[in-house]
């Protein structure tokens, strides 16, 4: 049986969601947590792996169980008989992390037919918050937000953001991995202030490359620092290398708040889709 895990967490103290040998990681400290209930080993699949110090409110997560695993999930303590305990998993996960863990399956129960969180996905969105001159330094907000000092441009910023949407290669925003792909579709980037002042991206793409992200939100700052003019975003996308021109900025201020999936009945046909691709990449 599979079943779907939604999932947040507070990236500060792992590194990253992957599983390493001797290191604090998402997918090990629930995995750990799974089989403590399960009572055997149950592997996450997830919509897509987070960088160590990045966040999630919205990560969503797969796992196929046997039969045994399934038997000792439904035989349920007393007083639970009339809750679903698929949908109980994620209460009960919560008892076994801790009431104030920095991770939490925040929702349980049964995954569609054909579904699959990683291949199945058509998009994912990103939130970048960065405090500047303007807003001031929060530390309540310091494992989250990110602090640069001068007051930033936030129009010529969002300007700039904008004029990257499309389908285009770029390697020059993403740390190079052997035999990926670089070429994605960014749906939407856009910069604004929230009501207590901080500048807040909103990116969404099919897929993001390695620190895809951070790389675009650096070349904004320095647009919105007078480094870069609006043009000069595009430009160093077509030159298609990474540069010096801008920094990659702090994982802390990422985090991915919603995966976006198709209907139930294009599930399994989104999933072979992505997979042929990937393998042909």
């Amino acid at each position: 049986m599979r079943i779907r895990l939604d999932i947040a967490y507070d990236g500060t103290h792992f590194r990253g969601w992957a599983r390493q040998p001797g290191l604090r990681t998402v997918q090990g400290t629930l995995e750990d947590g799974l089989e403590r209930i399960l009572g055997s080993p149950a592997a996450l699949t997830v919509a897509g792996r987070t960088d160590a110090g990045v966040h999630a409110r919205g990560q969503v997560a797969h796992a196929d169980l046997d039969d045994a695993q399934v038997a000792r999930l439904s035989a349920t303590r007393r007083g639970d008989a009339a809750s679903d305990p698929l949908q109980g998993l994620a209460r009960r996960m919560r008892g076994v992390l801790g009431a104030y863990s920095d991770v939490a399956v925040t929702a349980s129960g049964r995954a569609a037919a054909g579904f699959d969180a990683r291949f199945s996905a058509v998009w994912r969105r990103y939130e970048y918050r960065l405090a500047d001159g303007v807003t001031g330094y929060d530390p309540l907000e310091r494992h989250r937000t990110t602090t640069v000092r001068p007051d930033l441009d936030v129009v010529a910023m969002d300007a700039a953001a904008r004029s990257l949407i499309g389908l285009h290669d770029f390697a020059a925003y993403c740390k190079p991995r052997e035999e990926a792909t670089t070429i994605r579709t960014l749906l939407e980037f856009d910069w604004h202030r929230d009501s207590e002042g901080v500048l807040v991206a909103n990116v969404r793409a099919d897929a993001f490359c390695h620190s895809m992200v951070r790389a675009l939100v650096g070349a904004c700052v320095a647009v919105g620092e007078g480094r870069l003019e609006v043009h000069d975003v595009a430009a160093l996308r077509d030159a298609g290398e990474r540069t010096s021109e801008f920094k990659v900025l702090a994982a802390r201020g990422l985090t991915l708040t919603q995966v976006g999936y198709p209907d139930v009945a294009e599930l399994a046909a989104r999933a072979e889709q992505t997979r042929a691709r990937r393998l042909a990449d």
